[in-house]
This record gives C-alpha cells, sequence and structure tokens, in this order.
C-alpha cells in the first residue's frame, strides 16, 4: 500500500512536513485508566497555559489559519483548534475509543492537528491531493454523502474522501473503532512547528500505540523531498 502527496501541495507549503504512523495487530476495544488520565492531563496543561481570547495568536494555530486563508476556507478549523477551543470552554473531550483518545491527547499535548483511518475500510492507495469535486464524503457521525469543494485539500482513497479541508472533517466510513486492527495515522506540521518536536510526537505516539493497544508501530516523515511512502 501506498501513500503519497501532490507535489502541488508542497509548491503552496514548502515547509509542510507530515509524521505518519502505520499500526498493526491493534487491540482498540475496551478502555484503559492510563490513556483516559492522559487525556485529562493534556486537557489541563492547555487550559492553563492558553486563554481562549488570545488563541488565534498563538503561533501554532496562527500557522494554520494563515493555511486555511490561502486555501479559501473560510467555513472551518483545523481538528487540534478545534479540541483546544473545546477544553478552554470547559467542555471535556469525550472517550471515543484508545485510538482516538491517544492521538486526542498528543494533539493538545503538542498543538497540532491529528487524525486516523481504519485500513481494512480503505480501497486502493492513499493520497494527499486537491478534489475535483466530484468525490464522496459521508461526515464522521453522519449517512448523507455530499462532495468537496473544487481545488479543496483532501485526504482520499481511490473511491471516496476520507478527511476534508486537509484536516477539518474525518470520513464516517473509515473511522477507527473498537474492531480497528490496522490503522494510518498522520499528523501534519507547519512552520514554527520544528521537525526535531515531530520526532518526538511520533516516537510518543508509537510508544502508546504499543503500551495501550499491543500494536506493532511504524513511524514516516514525508516532505518536498520525500513525497510518497509504501508498506
Amino acid at each position: 500500500m501506498k501513500f503519497s502527496v501532490d507535489p502541488k501541495i508542497f509548491q503552496l507549503f514548502p515547509e509542510l512536513r507530515l509524521g505518519v504512523v502505520i499500526a498493526e495487530e491493534i487491540h482498540n476495544a475496551g478502555t484503559d485508566d492510563q490513556v483516559q488520565e492522559l487525556l485529562r492531563k493534556a486537557e489541563s496543561d492547555i487550559n492553563k497555559k492558553l486563554e481562549i481570547e488570545f488563541l488565534s495568536k498563538n503561533e501554532f494555530i496562527k500557522n494554520w489559519k494563515t493555511a486555511y486563508k490561502l486555501l479559501k476556507i473560510m467555513d472551518g478549523r483545523p481538528s487540534h483548534e478545534a479540541l483546544i477551543r473545546r477544553s478552554l470552554k470547559g467542555n471535556e473531550i469525550p472517550h471515543i475509543n484508545k485510538l482516538v483518545d491517544i492521538y486526542n491527547y498528543l494533539s493538545l499535548e503538542f498543538m497540532t492537528p491529528f487524525g486516523g483511518e481504519d485500513l481494512s475500510k480503505i480501497k486502493g492507495n492513499l493520497q494527499l491531493r486537491f478534489a475535483q469535486g466530484t468525490e464522496d464524503f459521508v461526515e464522521l457521525g453522519s449517512n448523507d454523502v455530499t462532495h468537496p469543494n473544487p481545488d479543496e485539500v483532501i485526504y482520499s482513497d481511490e473511491e471516496k474522501v476520507l478527511c476534508r479541508k486537509f484536516n477539518w472533517r474525518e470520513s464516517e466510513l473509515t473511522k477507527l473503532t473498537d474492531s480497528t486492527r490496522n490503522a494510518f495515522f498522520v499528523s501534519e506540521t507547519l512552520p514554527p512547528f520544528p521537525e526535531k518536536v515531530l520526532d518526538n510526537l511520533l516516537e510518543k505516539f508509537a510508544d502508546a500505540l504499543s503500551r495501550f493497544c499491543g500494536a506493532k508501530a511504524t513511524t514516516y516523515k514525508i516532505d518536498s523531498k520525500n513525497t510518497e511512502i509504501q508498506w
């Protein structure tokens, strides 16, 4: 299987870096008290560090606001900003399953987007590319088929959209569930996010997948000089 990024995306964002994790032999059923503690701690730490009225000035929020403006996205927020805003408003991030809880706590801790897809529900190869506008998308929590805007940045496989507007909203059709055994995860970073911090994020995520889900995890990085991976 292959994941590739359209080189035209790097023309817009030459310093974009993606951290990718392929996890196999996952045991995602049930809950784990330690994962919940990590999620609650990440919420507590972000609430101590940030104030919602000044959030848009934070460098790791401002960079994505600039990116969304460049992409002419006016009606959505990157996933990490949505998580942070929820926490700053005093709302707990709900338990979904261990995989989602783990990447949510890391998204809060590192202040960068994070998402994942169940590989058993993927058709063919994965891409990060510009949409034609005719692709099918079923939003998380919905059964309705919609379509991205032409030239919108999407994750897709060979038959459907997996995530719209770069990192705004994921698909119901490929969501992670208790029965997920193999999964694709990605975290996107833009300057001033340091590469060494991305390395730390990937290491912590792979370790958490092993400790809490018994998974075998392999990490990769993608940038303008290395636009695809295979596994």
